[in-house]
């Protein structure tokens, strides 16, 4: 499996970011190749990869470097780019 690096941008009291983040801990363990890391977009970081990528909505999802999801994620489609990518 290819390793990944998957970025969540989030922003303080977003409901859709909460739920994504219990999401991803509940399905981490069947990703081992991939590395998760949380960004706020209130940081330096976050405002820079919101210029970046255009995200409109939070939760920002970046499976490498591509954004996947802004706003709600699809969490089947969500799965399907992990698999895609993880193939590679």
């Amino acid at each position: 499996m290819k390793n990944i690096e998957l970025r969540i941008l989030t922003s303080p009291g977003c409901a859709h970011c909460h739920d994504f983040l219990e999401y991803w801990k509940m399905i981490a363990s069947d990703w081992p190749n991939i590395s998760a890391r949380e960004i706020s977009l209130t940081t330096m970081e976050g405002q820079s990869l919101i210029k970046q990528y255009q995200i409109f909505a939070s939760p920002g999802i970046l499976l490498d470097d591509e954004l996947v999801s802004s706003g709600g994620v699809k969490k089947e489609k969500f799965l399907e780019k992990l698999r895609t990518l993880s193939a590679c």
